[in-house]
């Protein structure tokens, strides 16, 4: 197998131990099966809703409210950036395997600069959706299919501030997602897109 030779390899030429199958690395958990492969961040997300001081509180179904679209001063200034900024950069960092967050994050991601009491509330409700789904994860079945499938879709200058759109999209080999990313465009939208509201899945088959 190419694998073993690349063994062969490293073991000629560098001084190297293979540790096996790995089941936790820098906090991502890896568990293995006949039917694929299931990574996540249990431990990583329950100390982030620990440390907070959330463990105890109600749960949310949802990391974000939708109706509600963040602005640059939403309430008063926090007196200690340093704590929100903190928790934004453990939530980045938690996006390695939970796409179901990585909106949320990118926007609160946009006020690190100048955190307020609003920005801090909507980043409490991602830890407590977090709490209710600390189990999510990402699986990588062994017997996917090997063609790519692309969603994307914007939501149409939906930021009050800037009037710019956010763009996402997610990439699929075959059952299995692969990347993905939530990112505010650069250029403001048109104003015939400004009246178009809501997410619609678009789809490209790349086979």
């Amino acid at each position: 197998m190419m694998i073993e030779h690349f063994k062969e390899f490293l073991t000629a030429h560098f001084k190297y131990k293979d540790l096996g199958s790995p089941k936790y690395f820098l906090g991502i958990e890896i568990a293995r099966n006949n039917s694929g492969i299931f990574i996540s961040q249990h431990k990583y997300a329950l100390d982030l809703v620990t440390d907070a001081g959330l463990l105890g509180c109600k749960p949310s179904s949802i990391p974000m409210d939708s109706s509600k679209h963040l602005q640059q001063d939403e309430g008063e200034p926090l007196t200690d950036p340093t704590a929100y900024r903190r928790l934004i950069g453990r939530l980045v960092y938690l996006c390695i395997t939970r796409p179901d967050i990585t909106f949320a994050v990118n926007n609160l991601s946009q006020f690190l600069s100048k955190p307020c009491s609003g920005h801090m509330l909507a980043a409490e409700k991602v830890l407590k959706y977090l709490k209710s789904t600390l189990g999510h994860g990402i699986f990588y079945s062994a017997k996917s299919a090997s063609d790519l499938s692309m969603f994307s879709d914007a939501d149409w200058a939906a930021c009050p501030d800037t009037r710019r759109s956010v763009s996402g999209f997610c990439l699929f080999l075959g059952s299995s997602l692969i990347s993905w990313r939530s990112k505010k465009q650069h250029t403001v939208s048109s104003h015939a897109h400004v009246k178009s509201r809501g997410w619609k899945l678009r789809e490209c088959r790349l086979s």
